[in-house]
């Protein structure tokens, strides 16, 4: 959408009264959004201006036809329209004229997909006009709208300058409607640079100006960007407040019957065009008179066809009718289904951003009580709690699984997961996971049994964090549901295909069992198996997230149970070996200690002071050390003026974040290791975080184990990547 130029305030006027007063009455229609009744006098304007033969008042009647048929996104009869008008102002010669139209010309093209450079082709010979006439004043509408133009193509570097010009040409004009369509520009702009500051005051002082003179359109345009950016800042009640604003000033331009007064417009239209035809049939039907009455026989004949014309006519009519009346009731369903498919995505992207939210503030605190639980259980002194501690950090680490399968679920309606294929170790993997239930367990008296195919490859190709949570939601369910039993673990190797392994997952327990009936309904999502039961109790999302995994994976879960004598799930999946010689995850420690003697002082930047001491400690239990930096300014000071061997470096910070802080280091340091440690999804910033210059990511909360594995791995990859003397 751009700015619009309706009338030429410097012609001079012409001797026909009516014509004039039409113009004047047309041009006051259209400026306060009245498009039925603009439309009908542009109508009437246009019938005089032919039966005058005035061509200066048809290029009107045709150029606000065009304005009002764009306002209301009718683009063809926009279009045709102003191509009308063109095609009249050519034979006028009006330079001043050529303007008006070349830039509303200029408004279609540039929203069409595609044809954005006709458009502002356009915009450019309206300039070229202002230049040549003299009249800078003139230019201020095309500047604005090419800036308008690349902003909508998302080229914002480019709109920038015409931004600019055009706060010089409105420099000393009071034209509050051009003012504040620009600032609503300018606060785009600045939103999308990230800018918040500027945007927040353009936006501001342009719906002030709007407010002020009662510029709906103006208004309605900055509610809807400012209501966006308030939503991405997280003030979601500023937001809505906002919206609350977009919907009033819309409303009054579109109201519900809107559509049904210009169709009325239209078919008026139609009457006059009839009604002149009518005209002409009685002249012609006067002189086919003269020719009947000469013959008795003629004249049945011009009878019988006037009836059966007639006849078409009132059919032809009927079907018209019926046609704009179904039209119309489209358009309104249509309107509709828009309204309700916008509302549903905005709900859509809201709860997603809410959870990322939520997610990133439970797992901040959440890695504190891990890590020092763990630390706390290798406190000899405190041997006596250590049933207490255990019953801490299984709380956490269960908390952490309900967190991670409702995000899990989230993404998955959101078509958000996507696959991996990085290295690692079957036999870690598998371990980890019998190492994770062993408080509950030990809790419910049960033995877990595992076995690994020898034939496997150690190394593959995959996504084991898929894999793991399958496999933590099929071994849980296992543990929990069965008491005082057995929970057997199986991988086998099922068949080699060429560089492809196919491998066979089993878990196995003699807990409950399912019956039959419950079966199909356990993948359903929030489904639970005995629910009154309360040791049974969770969120029923295990099974479903397995489900949609492995459809993920091109496999599916199968089932096989009976109630009281236990369950057995499993599943196939083909993975790709790894045949590369680099290290994989998962260092044995001897080999970290003869490659990296020296390599043992690591910069941890973190501005949550308990993380500070979780990760210090479980560091300084490896007799690593450790310098802390509480923000990225002071991590940048420390990495530039001492030697670290890795850096440990939080994303989310004050002033400048993780990202931002690596990019900086990487300009004087290429070589040292810098590994992201954050509780944000990786999902929604993995390809940034890589960007920035990190060379891997650690999740908080993390397995300690895990965590040593990843430090070991980046520690030998930096001591490799160091040039020698």
């Amino acid at each position: 959408m751009g700015l619009n130029l309706l009338s030429a305030q410097s012609i001079e006027p012409v001797s026909k009264d009516s014509l004039e007063h039409l113009t004047e009455i047309t041009t006051e229609y259209l400026t306060k959004y009245n498009y039925k009744d603009g439309i009908e006098h542009a109508y009437i304007l246009l019938e005089h201006a032919e039966n005058l033969g005035d061509d200066y008042y048809k290029f009107h009647a045709h150029n606000y036809l065009g304005i009002a048929y764009h306002e209301l996104k009718d683009n063809p009869r926009a279009k045709s329209n102003y191509l009308k008008a063109l095609e009249i102002v050519h034979g006028l010669e009006n330079d001043t004229l050529l303007i008006y139209i070349y830039n509303n010309l200029g408004n279609i093209y540039s929203e069409e997909k595609g044809n954005e450079e006709k458009g502002i082709a356009y915009y450019n010979k309206v300039i070229g006009l202002a230049d040549s006439l003299k009249v800078p004043k003139e230019k201020l509408t095309p500047t604005v709208n090419i800036a308008w133009t690349y902003m909508d193509e998302k080229k914002y570097s480019q709109a920038y300058p015409y931004l600019n010009e055009s706060l010089k040409l409105l420099e000393g004009e009071q034209n509050n409607n051009a003012r504040s369509q620009l600032y609503m520009l300018l606060g785009k702009y600045h939103h999308k640079t990230n800018e918040l500051d500027s945007a927040e005051y353009y936006f501001t002082q342009g719906l002030k100006l709007a407010e002020k003179d009662s510029l709906i359109l103006p208004a309605s345009l900055i509610c809807k960007d400012y209501a966006a950016m308030l939503f991405e800042k997280g003030e979601f009640e500023a937001a809505y407040k906002s919206l609350e604003k977009y919907d009033s000033y819309n409303a009054q331009l579109f109201e519900k019957d809107k559509l049904a007064q210009i169709e009325a417009a239209n078919a008026l239209f139609d009457v006059n065009e009839y009604r002149r035809n009518l005209e002409i049939s009685k002249k012609e039907q006067a002189y086919q008179d003269e020719l009947i009455a000469k013959s008795t026989e003629k004249i049945l004949i011009m009878v019988v066809a006037s009836l059966i014309l007639i006849i078409i006519l009132l059919i032809l009519n009927k079907i018209n009718q019926d046609r704009k009346k179904l039209i119309h009731q489209l358009k309104e369903k249509n309107n509709q289904l828009r309204d309700s498919r916008d509302n549903a995505e905005r709900l859509s992207k809201l709860k997603t951003e809410f959870l990322s939210t939520v997610s990133h503030e439970l797992r901040t605190p959440l890695y504190g009580v891990v890590g020092l639980a763990s630390l706390l259980l290798d406190d000899k002194s405190l041997k006596k709690h250590e049933s207490d501690l255990k019953s801490l950090k299984f709380s956490a680490d269960y908390l952490l699984a309900l967190i991670n399968d409702v995000l899990q679920m989230n993404k998955m309606e959101s078509n958000q997961v996507k696959l991996e294929n990085i290295p690692f170790n079957i036999k870690e993997l598998v371990l980890s996971i019998v190492n994770t239930f062993e408080f509950t367990r030990l809790q419910n008296k049960n033995k877990v049994h595992y076995h690994i195919d020898e034939d496997i490859p150690v190394d593959l190709i995959g996504d084991p964090v898929r894999l793991s949570q399958i496999l933590m939601n099929l071994v849980g369910n296992a543990v929990k549901f069965t008491e005082n039993g057995n929970v057997f673990i199986s991988v086998k190797l099922q068949a080699r295909v060429e560089d492809r392994s196919v491998v066979y997952f089993e878990v196995k327990d003699d807990g409950i069992g399912i019956p039959k009936s419950k079966q199909k309904l356990i993948f359903e999502e929030f489904s639970q198996l005995k629910s009154s039961n309360y040791n049974y109790q969770g969120t029923g999302l295990g099974l479903p997230i397995v489900k949609r995994l492995l459809e993920l994976f091109d496999s599916q879960i199968h089932l096989k149970s009976k109630e009281g004598e236990g369950s057995l799930f499993c599943f196939s999946l083909s993975l790709k070996e790894d045949q590369s010689p680099t290290k994989k995850a998962g260092f044995a420690h001897e080999v970290y200690l003869d490659n990296l003697k020296e390599a043992q002082k690591i910069l941890v930047v973190d501005d949550n002071r308990i993380n500070q001491v979780v990760t210090r400690r479980i560091l300084e239990k490896q007799n690593f050390e450790c310098i802390v930096a509480s923000n990225g300014v002071e991590a940048i000071e420390k990495a530039s003026s001492e030697n670290f061997d890795l850096i440990l470096m939080d994303l989310n910070m004050p002033g400048i974040n993780g990202m931002e802080t690596t990019k900086r280091i990487r300009q004087f340091n290429k070589h040292v290791p810098v590994v992201a440690l954050t509780a944000v999804e990786i999902e929604e910033v993995r390809n940034e975080i890589h960007a920035s210059g990190m060379n891997d990511i650690i999740v908080k909360p993390y397995d300690v184990e895990r965590f040593y594995q990843i430090i070991k791995r980046n520690l030998s990859a930096g001591v490799e990547s160091v040039p020698k003397n």
